[in-house]
């Protein structure tokens, strides 16, 4: 028989070993927990680019550019100017902005610094909202990233060099209007200056024409392919107000979230009032000009000076810091006839 103390040993053993064999309590709850779960990792960043919109309207006013440089002062005909004058007066003055904002933002986006430095500061979705919205409230907000002088010298010599190729073919036209006059055809009356007149303004009542043709090139370009032919050299503030609004879009665009919703949100209000009331008294000069203009070479000169100069100028002024309105409408001088003289031989007073 086993004595007392043997029994307490074997049952020592026992035990001991049962501790041994037995996982821990804590390895068994944890055991059954649920495996942990990773977050998922934040979705990429929307690509840097401009709506279709957007695109379409810097295409427009690229090719409004275009055509009015290519008019030629060599008029042959009445009709010929009557095609001239459509031509360069067909433009709205909101769409005309609209236009000039989307191709400066175009051409500002062609600075890599900039564009790295706007989506490197969105370091998440709620960041990149809430980047969006200081930007569409403010557009000297896009000052702030690294590059915007690049930016903003781009997009300012885009702007100021399409407003001085206006300028340029506008003083040519109105030399023409003088040397036109050896030709015959040149000093008859317009035959229906009433319907000429509504023929220009009609012209101006939808906006810019569309121009699918050029749509591709801008696209690409404002996505981060070959850039516009443009160089200039970093621009200090201040800005214009169209460089501003550029450089204000081109940041939106370099965020991924220059949408159909981003278009509507910066067009709901007046894009720039000094430049839309410049332009507006460039069309009223313009719309008065044709009112009083009887022989074609007139129609010349209004053309020339103001739906292509003066037009040109207020691109040019609204590129810079300073905007002031266009001159006045010329008014020809009055020669007033000589009055007769005659003179009186002094008497000689006899003493």
């Amino acid at each position: 028989m086993l004595s007392l103390t043997s029994v307490r040993t074997l049952l020592m053993l026992s035990t001991v070993g049962l501790a041994v064999l037995a996982p821990p309590l804590d390895s068994l709850a944890r055991s059954r927990r649920e495996p942990a779960v990773e977050a998922p990792p934040a979705p990429p960043a929307p690509p840097v680019g401009l709506s279709d919109r957007f695109v379409a309207d810097a295409a427009a006013y690229q090719a409004y550019i275009e055509r009015v440089s290519a008019v030629s002062p060599a008029f042959s005909s009445g009709a010929g100017v009557a095609d001239g004058l459509r031509t360069s007066a067909a433009y709205e003055p909101r769409a005309l902005i609209r236009g000039a904002v989307a191709y400066g933002a175009v051409a500002a986006l062609a600075s890599p610094t900039f564009v790295a430095s706007v989506r490197a500061a969105a370091t998440s979705e709620d960041n990149r909202r809430i980047i969006l919205g200081y930007l569409v409230s403010d557009p000297n907000y896009a000052t702030a990233f690294a590059g915007s002088d690049v930016a903003a010298g781009l997009a300012k010599e885009a702007l100021m060099s399409s407003g001085a190729r206006l300028v340029a073919t506008g003083k040519v036209i109105k030399a023409s209007a003088y040397s036109v006059q050896h030709q015959a055809w040149s000093k008859e009356l317009v035959i229906d200056p009433s319907g000429r007149l509504a023929a220009v303004e009609a012209a101006a009542s939808g906006g810019l024409t569309p121009a699918s043709d050029h749509e591709a090139t801008l696209r690409s370009a404002a996505a981060g392919g070959p850039a516009l032919p443009i160089t200039a050299r970093a621009e200090d503030k201040p800005y214009g107000p169209l460089v501003l609004r550029a450089l204000q879009l081109a940041a939106i665009a370099a965020l991924g979230e220059a949408g159909d919703e981003a278009y509507g949100r910066l067009n709901a209000a007046t894009p720039d009032a000094d430049s839309e009331a410049c332009l507006h008294m460039v069309r009223l000069n313009l719309n008065q000009c044709l009112a009083v203009a009887k022989p074609h070479y007139e129609d010349i000169f209004c053309m020339g000076q103001h739906a292509m100069t003066d037009t040109g100028a207020c691109l040019v002024k609204s590129s810079m810091v300073e905007v002031a309105p266009p001159p006045p409408p010329y008014v020809a001088p009055v020669v007033k006839p000589k009055a007769a003289t005659t003179t009186h031989k002094k008497r000689r007073r006899h003493k």
